[in-house]
Parts: structure tokens; C-alpha cells; sequence
């Protein structure tokens, strides 16, 4: 797992280097969606990170955001989402990463999220606890829920289909000491394993955006369910992230059974 680690450590700063450099020019903005963005910073920095993967490890399988779509022949794959929070990126919002993940026989074994900003480096190994820039970090211990801090985001589609995450965010404001809707998922995640943030959730959500947050949060000793409180896959709908204490509270609050 050390190859693998170093190759996602080098493509992830490599990757935040192009972004801190072209954060303040104009952007050549495109839209996959009615509001969804996609910057030539996306494109630049997914073509980086895959010749990184592909140069370091030929034959792995690639499933990255803005279009690589690279079975491979061996048992690895790596998700990568080059630029989470490309709509704060686009506007010179300062809350957006790198984040890349690698799936060993249909488990995530690896992810690195990498804050350019702030020149912070999360990254975990399955079994090996989670870091921030080599130092272990660990979830809250906050609780109960009123005492915490939360985050969650809303769908692209949100205007459109009445599953929006209106009705839960307002749910939490009442129940939560407060809630916070910064725009990168895969930083809210790094947030929660860091005990910077107590729980997160979210829907509609795709691999790339969950996959090397999610192992952070179980590896600094959180849980990370679906909003049922089972257990949880890259490809579920729902997310729901936490410090453990205050899992449960949260379930219910999604209306959901705890367990």
C-alpha cells in the first residue's frame, strides 16, 4: 500500500498546485447540468492525475468525475474526483479539494483528500488510522447532538424533484447547535474524521465524491452508515456520517430506524 499512497499523495498536491495557481483567473466555465460547472481546472487536473495513476501503476482501473471511465485488467481502480467544489472554485470560494480513493477487489483500501488552501493532507489506509499532513486525527467526542456542529449539501436537482434535503436541514437547525453548507463533500467528510465537524449528511451523492472521505471518517474511529443505519457502499444514495455518539440521534432525525 505504500506505492499506492505515494502515487495519491503526489497526484493529489500536483493536482492542488494547478488549482491554487488558477484560482484567481477567469475561468473557462462549462455546464454539465443546469447549474452544475466544469472548469478547464477539473479537465487539467483529472488528465494530471490519471497519467500520474496510469504512469506509476499501467493495467489499474480509473473512475474519475469528469469523464475517465478505465476498467483496467487487475483488481485496483481508483475514484478520483480532481476538483470537489467546483462551483466554489468558479468563484473564488475557498472550499474545494482533491480527492482520490483506491478500491482493491471492491473495497476502498485507500484515500487521500487534499485541502490546497490550506495545505492539508488527509489520507487513510484501511487498518492504519487517518492523518492529517502525518498526524493522526481522530473524530469528536461531542455529544449530544444540540452541542454539535454539522454539515450537509443539496442536490444539483433540488429545484426540481421535491428529495432536496429542504426538509431535513431545516429538522437539524432545530436539533443541532448548528449546520453548515460549505459545497465539497468529500471536505465535509475530512471535516468530520478531523472532529472539526461532528456529523454530515447528504444524498445524491457519487463515488468519487464519498469514497476517500468515507474510509477517513471510519478510520478515525467514526461510522458511516446510509440513512437506514445500514451499512454503507460508494454507491448508495444516502450518506450519513458521524462521530458514533450521536449516529443514532441523527437517524432519527432523518426519520429513519436507528440500529
Amino acid at each position: 500500500m505504500k506505492a499506492f499512497l505515494e502515487t495519491a499523495v503526489r497526484a493529489a498536491r500536483s493536482a492542488g498546485a494547478i488549482q491554487r495557481e488558477r484560482l484567481w483567473s477567469e475561468h473557462d466555465i462549462r455546464f454539465k447540468g443546469e447549474i452544475d460547472l466544469v472548469t478547464e481546472v477539473d479537465r487539467a487536473c483529472e488528465d494530471l492525475i490519471v497519467a500520474t495513476i496510469r504512469g506509476a501503476h499501467p493495467g489499474h482501473g480509473i473512475l474519475a468525475e469528469e469523464g475517465t471511465r478505465d476498467a483496467g485488467i487487475s483488481r485496483h481502480r481508483w475514484i478520483v474526483d480532481p476538483l470537489d467544489g467546483t462551483t466554489n472554485y468558479a468563484h473564488g470560494f475557498p472550499w474545494f479539494c482533491v480527492s482520490i480513493a483506491l478500491e482493491i477487489d471492491g473495497e476502498v483500501r485507500l484515500g487521500v483528500i487534499y485541502h490546497p488552501v490550506m495545505d492539508e493532507l488527509f489520507t487513510a489506509v484501511k487498518g492504519e488510522g487517518a492523518f492529517v499532513n502525518g498526524r493522526p486525527i481522530r473524530v469528536s467526542g461531542r455529544h449530544p447532538l444540540k452541542q454539535c456542529l454539522l454539515a450537509t449539501g443539496f442536490p444539483y436537482d433540488r429545484t426540481r424533484d421535491n428529495e432536496n434535503n429542504f426538509a431535513n436541514f431545516f429538522n437539524f437547525q432545530f436539533a443541532a447547535r448548528a449546520v453548515r453548507r460549505a459545497g465539497a463533500a468529500a471536505l465535509d467528510l475530512a471535516y468530520v474524521a478531523a472532529g472539526r465537524l461532528d456529523g454530515y449528511w447528504e444524498l445524491k451523492l457519487k463515488p468519487w465524491d464519498v469514497a476517500a472521505g468515507q474510509l477517513l471518517v471510519n478510520e478515525a474511529g467514526g461510522r458511516v452508515t446510509n440513512h437506514a443505519g445500514e451499512p454503507f457502499s460508494i454507491d448508495d444514495h444516502r450518506i450519513l456520517a458521524s462521530n458514533g455518539i450521536v449516529h443514532r440521534e441523527m437517524l432519527e432525525i432523518l426519520g429513519c430506524e436507528a440500529r
